[in-house]
């Protein structure tokens, strides 16, 4: 009986400890040791949102004054011996600023691979301009004291523009880097214009003059007043303007990248390089480099 009873007691005080050791927290529920899964983000879907940044517009006006000087002042001697048309030089220059606007787009996940089509839309209104003058003074074959005097004004304004990308990008959870590339259509207005002043007298018949008995009479052009006994000191035509202001549609191409973080599974946030390279128009050349941030609702 002493044996059996001290058998029981034994049991039943080492029953507690023995429980205690099991752990049976897995069956009631998660703790800290056990944290729920990351919710999985799918980025297929439509979706639409703004964008805003800085951009910078390298511009080139390819010699854009050397055809107006040309038709101006062609079968003159300005032009065919003093080559008038290569006196001015039409320089590159940089217009930069802020530039905003809107871009939707379609994206289909594959697995981690997110291919996708987007719009947009940029608007910039920035404008660039060069400006070159000359004077040249030249004895022609003809005898003649010729003077050019040339002042060209270029500019170039990126109003706005649109590109359709197609969009390729890895999803890394939340993080989706991409790349981009497509086509861009803006629409830019340019100005090109040259004030010519030509104008000359029979330079030998006046050296005759200074010298000789005999007065001729000196033939000239160009002249407002011309003073036979002082042609240096006559008074030409005021300048005549040339050129033209044109509005114009443009055309190119455009390649950038980027990363986009879905905040939620319906609100995107990102942060895009952009490049633009627009065909040459009217002798004009435009490239586009923007940086910009965005933000897009996902459908």
């Amino acid at each position: 009986m002493r044996i059996a009873t001290l058998a029981l007691l034994t049991t039943v005080l080492a029953s507690p400890a023995f429980a205690a050791d099991l752990d049976y927290g897995v069956l009631r529920g998660y703790d800290d040791d056990y944290p729920a899964p990351a919710p999985i983000i799918d980025w297929s879907g439509f979706y639409v949102g703004g964008h805003g940044g800085y951009s910078s517009a390298a511009l080139g006006f390819n010699n854009a004054f050397q055809s107006i000087v040309a038709n101006a002042l062609r079968h003159t001697s300005a032009e065919e011996e003093m080559k008038a048309s290569e006196f001015l030089v039409a320089r590159s220059v940089h217009a930069t600023g802020t530039s905003y606007g809107v871009f939707a787009g379609m994206n289909y996940q594959f697995d981690d691979v997110v291919a996708g089509l987007e719009a947009d839309y940029t608007y910039f209104g920035k404008t660039g301009a060069t400006f070159d003058q000359i004077s040249r003074v030249t004895t022609t074959k003809n005898g003649y004291r010729n003077v050019v005097a040339l002042a060209g004004d270029a500019s170039t304004q990126i109003e706005d523009y649109g590109t359709i990308r197609g969009r390729l990008g890895y999803a890394f959870g939340n993080f989706l880097p991409f790349f981009t590339g497509g086509v861009a259509i803006g629409r830019a207005t340019v100005r090109d214009t040259v004030a010519v002043q030509n104008f000359a007298y029979d330079n030998t018949a006046y050296t005759n003059n200074q010298t000789g008995t005999n007065k001729t009479y000196i033939n000239h052009f160009g002249y407002q007043n011309f003073d036979q006994k002082d042609p240096p000191g006559s008074t030409p035509d005021a300048a005549t303007v040339y050129g033209a202001t044109k509005n114009v549609t443009i055309a190119g191409f455009t390649l950038g990248g980027g990363i986009e973080y879905a905040v939620t599974s319906n609100f995107l946030l990102r942060g895009e390089y952009q490049y633009v390279l627009f065909n040459d128009f009217r002798g004009h050349k435009a490239e586009m480099n923007t940086v910009r941030g965005g933000g897009a609702i996902k459908f």
